[in-house]
């Protein structure tokens, strides 16, 4: 089963757990005892969580009505990384309860651009996954893509950072990097 759990690591990265499931098409798998088993595993495993280098910083220097964290995780298994990276909890934090299609749909970033009052097309959204990159295209944000988490290079025409340390914020707002 070790093999399972690998191609599910592969495939997770970005997308709620039960599409990642379904997405194995396994015949009579009981897909909300795999998912419940899969986010139990995550939930407990906080071994190496780090905070990508500059993300405290940068997060600090944003207005807290400003930002939000989107994700596919589970409200639980966001908010118990978040805090083993030593982030600090956002007001808006959309997860994977919070909409009916998880990513590659655009549900979520429109989901929290409309709970930090701002259409979606003056968001900046920063993403790390394909999945996520995918959905906030379909959204119609502007995109920087984190690579920090990839061995290799993502293939995407959006402009690219390894770390959140070069990204400055001004008392005005603006982003420069």
């Amino acid at each position: 089963m070790d093999w399972m759990f690998e191609a599910v690591l592969k495939q997770i990265h970005g997308r709620r757990a039960i599409e990642t499931v379904r997405s194995f098409n396994i015949p009579d798998v009981d897909e909300a005892a795999e998912v419940l088993a899969l986010m139990e595993g995550e939930i407990a495993d906080v071994e190496g969580i780090d905070a990508i280098e500059g993300a405290v910083a940068f997060l600090s220097a944003l207005p807290a009505d400003r930002w939000a964290v989107v994700t596919s995780a589970p409200r639980e298994l966001a908010t118990v990384r978040l805090m083993a990276a030593g982030l600090p909890l956002p007001a808006v934090l959309v997860t994977a309860e919070d909409v009916e299609r998880g990513k590659p749909a655009p549900d979520c970033f429109l989901l929290a651009a409309q709970r930090l009052g701002h259409p979606i097309e003056a968001c900046l959204v920063f993403e790390d996954a394909p999945a996520g990159i995918a959905a906030a295209e379909a959204a119609g944000a502007s995109i920087v893509v984190i690579t920090a988490t990839h061995s290799h290079p993502l293939e995407t025409p959006h402009p690219g950072v390894s770390s959140y340390g070069p990204l400055r914020v001004t008392p005005e707002g603006a982003l420069s990097f």
